[in-house]
């Protein structure tokens, strides 16, 4: 396993220069970017399938134990402050639990009945999307919640950093990393790790690009939860529409903070007809402005506009 296995490269990596040794990991950290380049196409058709599976309201669902189930598990909780990704549609499986987040859990990557359990328990089924993740390629936990919910009819994506291993080999989209080994052998947090999350990021990113939470760029969806939220989501409304600081500050409270029904309003619509709208679009704000026959004009457009009338 190319992950565990010690290499000659660093066998004396505890005797080198600090600066030599820092050159290893960093030019590490590149070999794992060049892995996720090579498996874009790979990427592509998950994302693809994924979201064919997320329009008809399935569940995104994350697996993983020990380093690659919290990498999986970050992803995934990042997922609702950033795009508003509803809660009841995320399901977070860490080998161990809430306790394994914050320290190692003795055996709890072996506990494949544990991991059939969750699976059943929260009903994964056709509809629903599982992304599993580990470096070996054979974590009993992990590989048991892919094989259940595979069998239950969702679709799985498998990530792991060993070829040939289970999780890639049964997985209906299977994503070899190759970073091969780890200057310090078998800490997968390292190579494996930083491709791991290099691929769930862009994977889950792309998939909300593509659900339409994205609008030129912006994060249209976002959830204001805090006060730099707020300004956020009021910066982003003032440039898609060109409107002073009062008016989007209206339109956001009357849209409950919703982004995508505040442009509608600030484009004349009230808001039970913007809320239609925006439903008949499958909450794509780029197809409800089109429904409305008019183009948002960024801000710094609109900025031209007056300073070409004076």
């Amino acid at each position: 396993m190319e992950t565990e296995r010690p290499s000659p490269r660093y066998s004396g990596i505890d005797v080198w220069d600090p600066a030599d040794i820092l050159d290893a990991m960093i030019e590490g950290q590149f070999a794992a970017v060049a892995a996720v380049r090579a498996m874009r196409p790979a990427i592509e058709r998950a994302a693809l399938a994924t979201e064919a599976r997320l329009k008809e309201g399935g569940r995104l669902v994350y697996a993983g134990a020990g380093t690659s189930g919290r990498l999986a598990v970050q992803d995934g909780a990042e997922l609702m402050p950033t795009f508003n990704w509803p809660r009841d549609r995320l399901l977070l499986l860490m080998a161990g639990g809430r306790d394994a987040l914050l320290q190692a859990v003795e055996g709890a990557e072996d506990e494949v009945e544990q991991a059939r359990s969750a699976v059943r328990q929260h009903a994964i089924g056709p509809s629903d999307v599982l992304i599993a993740v580990a470096a070996s390629g054979t974590t009993p936990f992990t590989l048991s919640c892919l094989r259940e919910a595979k069998g239950q009819g969702a679709l799985t994506i498998g990530i792991a950093n060993n070829r040939g291993t289970p999780i890639l080999e049964e997985a209906d989209h299977p994503i070899w990393l190759d970073t091969g080994t780890e200057p310090i052998a078998g800490s997968t947090r390292m190579k494996a790790g930083t491709s791991q999350r290099i691929v769930l990021t862009v994977l889950s990113s792309l998939v909300m690009v593509l659900l339409g939470r994205v609008y030129e760029g912006l994060m249209v969806d976002l959830q204001a939860g805090n006060e730099k939220l707020v300004r956020r989501s009021e910066n982003i409304l003032r440039r898609l529409t060109g409107r002073g600081r009062d008016e989007v500050h209206d339109a956001l409270t009357e849209a409950n903070g919703n982004l995508k029904l505040a442009v509608l309003l600030l484009n004349g619509c009230g808001l039970e007809q913007a809320t239609g709208i925006l439903q008949r679009s499958g909450g794509q704000l780029r197809a409800a402005l089109a429904l409305l026959d008019k183009r948002v004009e960024p801000r710094r457009d609109a900025s031209k506009t007056r300073a070409d009338a004076v």
